[in-house]
Order: C-alpha cells, then structure tokens, then sequence
C-alpha cells in the first residue's frame, strides 16, 4: 500500500475572532491549497472536523457550504463529528479515503465557533458528550479532571506544583506560536494562585475557549513526489472508544483508549514509544498530559509528573511535548484541535517550525475526547 502523505497545512490565528464558522474553514482551507499548490478542482474528498456548529452557531451543512466557498466542486463531502476528538477522526477519516484509494487528493479541515457563547453556555454544550446519567447530577469535563487529578497526586505522591509546571511550560511554548491564542509566559506561583475550579485544579490548569481553524492536505506518497520534496507521511494511525461512564473504569487514572489506539498505531508503524522524538497530547487540562504521556507508554504509570518536573518534555528536553503550545496556550476550538496537533508535527518534521523547531524524525498526535471516552493516536516520519 502507498503511504499517505501531508503535502500542505494551514494553521489560522486561534482566539476570538469576528468570523463565523464558514469563514474560518474558508480561511484555514485557502491557505492549505495554496501551502500544497493544489488547485481547488483537484480535491475528491473533503472533510471537515466539527463538533458542534449547529449547538454553537445554528449552522449545519457546514462541509457542502465550504466545498461552495472554495469551488471544490465536485469533491464528496462529509462531517466528521467526535466531539473533542473531531480532528483527530478528521485525520483518520482522510487517511482513510487516500490509503483505501479511493481519493488521490483529500482536503481536511477542522473548526469551531466559540467564544461568542458564554462561559457556562459553551461548558454545557460540551458536557453533553457525558452519559445523561452523569450530566443529570451536574457532572462536567472539569468535574472529572479535579477528581481525577485528586486521585492521581494522592495515588503516585506527585506534588500539585508538576501539574502547575505543564501549565508554565506549555505556556512557554506557545509565546513562539505566532497562531496561539495566548503568546505569553505565566510562572508557578501565578498558575496556583489562580482561582479554584474543580479543586486541586486552577483556572490556569485548564485550556481557553476558542475560535479556530486548521487544514491539511492528503494524497498518496507517490503523488506527493510530483508536488513537493517537502512533506510527511502517516505512518500510523488508531482510535479506540473507551466507557461512555467514566466510574465505571478501573482505574479512572488510566485512559484506555490513549493506550488501545497507540498500541494500533505503534504496530501500523512498526514503532515503540521510544521511537517518538516530538509529541503533541491534548492538554485539556494539565492533569491529561500526564495521563497521556503514560498511556502511550512514553513513562511508566505514575512517572509522568516526574518527567515534567526534570525538563524530560521541555522543548531542548528528550522528548518534547506541547512544542505548539499545547491546547492550555494555543487554544481549544474543538474540532480544530486534532487538526492544529498534525500541523504542528507535520512542521516539525519537515523543519518548518520556525523558533519552535526540535529535531526529530518521528512525531506523535494524540487527540482525545471527551474524558478519554474516544481517542486518535497518529504517528508520523518525515519523507
């Protein structure tokens, strides 16, 4: 089978913007084509990453109204909704139609409209992914994050200033992000003097709401040779659902669908967590990237705090995570974000990152969604 490559990619400004959703794919979509030099006739496939623009804006069609805006016609259209993890099923659904051969030149593109809702309107729009059960009682994504991050420091005695650290490092990072919503550092005593949320977590351990897009342009690697000797290709990729109710795992500090999809994408690869030399993990809140890092056996259980605390994932560290900035600076629009995680790999890998570039030949995305209830571990080689 041929690889499937990344030939363009575009990454809009992240943050409040004016534009409604249309325009942001519209946005993001331009820049890809023309990142790639691929004409808008060229596109068979186009797929566009979004959870909720019905929820967030009454807008729905969403994938025909871009295939319009950027005169792709004919291309097939379809939306690929899986919550937070949208872009990251985005990614797979792409890979999907090249790999299958059903489509020589496939166009991804992820987005959301946000910030125009307030606070407690987009938190229960995004809390309807849980189990009604679970949303009946008031349950919420921050809800399970303080719990969680409560059993994780008290099980493994990891001190509450490691989780504080991903916060100050992702930060960091992102102030070498000319796209990230907040391009500004933060130190420790800020980010845990910050008011409570869902105790031990802070407003600094949580990522922003936003707006935003991201594209990427996909064909097979021997049609990418005729484009470019710039790009990289998939070398892996997995998803796996894990229990829609979060009590009811083992262990809520293990998320089970980081460790089935990276075990599917590591085995595609013919890869081990060693082999990974830049990653990018949905920091959500700050206690995912530990769990993350974990599950996608980068660090033994319970080790991921200690990594962080011994610059193991600072960008001149090991293995550098978040070099984007991660969610917690770059920004959450939630369909863009799986997209926005391969962009920043794929620009890693073919040494574009700008003051942001690492060196490293393998690259990692891991996009969840909800609280692990479905993930997308993607694996990518430059060429």
């Amino acid at each position: 089978m041929d690889r499937v490559a990344i030939i363009g990619a575009s990454m809009t400004q992240f943050g409040q913007r004016d534009a409604w959703i249309r325009e942001l794919l519209a946005e993001a979509g331009q820049a890809a084509l023309a990142d790639a030099d691929v004409s808008p006739d060229e596109i068979e496939h186009l797929y566009v990453s979004n959870m909720a623009s019905g929820e967030f804006e009454g807008q729905t069609g969403v994938p025909n109204a871009l295939a319009h805006d950027l005169a792709a016609m004919p291309a097939y259209t379809a939306r690929i909704d899986q919550t937070s993890s949208s872009g990251g099923a985005g990614v797979y659904a792409a890979w999907q139609s090249v790999a299958s051969g059903a489509s020589d030149m496939t166009m991804l593109v992820g987005g959301e409209k946000m910030t125009h809702r307030s606070t407690a309107e987009s938190t229960d729009v995004i809390a309807s992914l849980t189990h009604p059960v679970e949303y009946k009682h008031g349950v919420t994504l921050p809800s399970f994050a303080g719990l969680t991050a409560r059993l994780y420091l008290d099980t493994y005695d990891a001190p509450r200033e490691s989780l504080g650290k991903v916060a100050v490092k992702n930060h960091r990072n992102g102030v070498d992000n000319p796209h990230a919503q907040f391009r500004k550092e933060v130190d420790l005593d800020t980010v845990l003097d910050s008011p409570v949320v869902a105790d031990p977590l802070r407003l600094y351990d949580f990522c922003p709401i936003t707006d935003g897009s991201a594209a990427l342009v996909f064909c097979p690697e021997s049609v990418a040779r005729e484009y470019t000797d710039d790009y990289a290709v998939i070398s892996g990729i997995g998803g796996a659902t894990d229990t829609h109710v979060v009590h009811e795992r083992a262990d809520p500090t293990t998320m089970g669908g980081v460790v089935n999809s990276s075990e599917i994408a590591y085995e595609m690869a013919d890869l081990e967590p060693d082999d990974i030399e830049v990653a990018e993990l949905h920091d959500m809140f700050t206690i995912l990237e530990f769990l993350q890092s974990e599950d996608l056996g980068f660090f033994e259980k319970g080790e991921g705090w200690k990594a962080v605390e011994e610059g193991v994932t600072d960008r001149d560290g090991d293995l550098p995570i978040n070099t984007s900035g991660g969610l917690k600076s770059k920004g959450h629009p939630l369909g863009a974000s799986g997209v926005a995680q391969v962009y920043e790999i794929y620009k890693q890998l073919i040494g574009d990152a700008g003051e942001r570039q690492v060196d490293a030949d393998v690259g990692l995305a891991c996009n969840v969604g909800g609280f692990g209830n479905c993930v997308t571990t993607t694996i990518m080689e430059s060429r």
